[in-house]
């Protein structure tokens, strides 16, 4: 194999696919990446799991194929001049030049590699900004809890032109709707993707329109020349959509931005793990935490309150969590008791809010 390539298009192929490279792999040829040189120039790894592809423009001289440790692939591009990369495969041996750097690099047996999957057939498409927004939205709310697979999981429902992602870890649930546009009208399709490739394929795909495929217990997503599948996680799930859907006698409309700035001051002298408490009365919300050995902290925010006063307290980091996902100016705290979870959600004007949040209270002093 002989190419050339430009060097910011290489490190940023090789980053994209070296994410998936697991830090302890069953078998050495795990830790490669699989260099392939055609018509173009396509970037893979491979952990049975979760596999990731970038396809990019190179001048090849002689087509080939080689597989080459990944990480180590990833530093050295990364730390390259900005010049042309040039990548010859002499014997064991991958010779990378740029500019006067040459590395030589020991290759590993291409044939071990297992073959890559299949991408799955297309079920339709969202623009990548609407894709990144729900599943930051929603993802915080996942475990990180291997021991139940399916707390480490989004939930993904699409019925028609409408897509929910759903995420919980026992102590918030966090979903959201968003429309897009399937391949069929009647399509139906329910599955859990594990959260951590959601996030990593958001953070990168944000480009252009994310292409989303399912089918044989497989889950693919591509988008500007790199794609991703991952295997599915067992569908079962909670029934997240009637918890969301509760009647409540108390609602506080507050401005985002202030009341999470104010949170994220009184939070300074919480102790770990303790409440921020909040106290809703007509006009204002008094945010207040602390009065251990650390200290004590208070502010006051402006809100607009339908229903009783009330006390009510959360975790700090649950609490922001929710907050930080609404995108509107707005956000509603949906309240019964204190003793009650509570449902945050935007306030889009006339239209259904897109965003839900339920988080559990914690009692007060705690």
């Amino acid at each position: 194999m002989k190419i050339r390539v430009n060097r910011d298009v290489l490190a940023d192929a090789v980053a994209w696919a070296a994410r998936v490279l697991p830090s302890r792999p069953v078998t050495p040829v795990l830790s490669g990446l699989l260099i392939e040189a055609g018509d173009e120039l396509t970037v893979s790894a491979f952990d049975y799991d979760v596999s990731a592809q970038a396809r990019i423009d190179a001048d090849v001289a002689e087509a080939g194929r080689v597989l080459i440790p990944g990480r180590l692939l990833a530093e050295i591009s990364r730390s390259l001049p900005g010049e042309q990369v040039e990548i010859v495969t002499e014997g064991a041996e991958a010779v990378l030049t740029c500019g006067s750097a040459e590395f030589g690099l020991v290759t590993m047996p291409v044939e071990d590699f297992p073959t890559m999957p299949t991408m799955p057939p297309s079920i339709g498409a969202v623009g990548g900004g609407v894709f990144a927004s729900a599943v930051g939205q929603v993802a915080p709310a996942s475990s990180r809890d291997d021991t139940l697979p399916m707390l480490t999981g989004i939930r993904v429902d699409i019925e028609g032109e409408t897509v929910t992602m759903a995420a919980t870890d026992r102590y918030r649930i966090a979903a959201r709707e968003f429309a897009w546009r399937p391949t069929a009208p009647d399509v139906a399709v329910s599955a859990m993707v594990p959260a951590r490739v959601l996030v990593e394929v958001a953070k990168s795909l944000r480009g252009g329109e994310v292409l989303v495929a399912m089918g044989d217990g497989v889950a693919g997503f591509e988008s500007v020349g790199r794609s991703t599948t991952v295997r599915l996680l067992d569908e079962q799930f909670i029934d997240y959509r009637t918890r969301l859907t509760a009647d409540w006698s108390i609602r506080a409309d507050v401005r985002v931005g202030p009341f999470v700035d104010a949170i994220k001051r009184v939070a300074l002298v919480a102790e770990r793990n303790t409440a921020i408490r909040l106290s809703f009365t007509q006009g204002q919300v008094l945010i207040q935490a602390g009065g251990g050995d650390v200290g004590r902290g208070s502010e006051v925010v402006e809100c607009e309150l339908r229903g009783d006063d009330i006390q009510i307290a959360f975790q700090s980091h649950f609490l922001l969590d929710g907050l930080t996902g609404i995108e509107s100016e707005l956000a509603r705290i949906n309240m019964e008791s204190p003793t009650r979870p509570a449902l945050i959600q935007d306030v889009p004007g006339d239209a259904d809010p897109a965003f839900r949040y339920l988080v559990m209270s914690l009692r007060q002093g705690t």
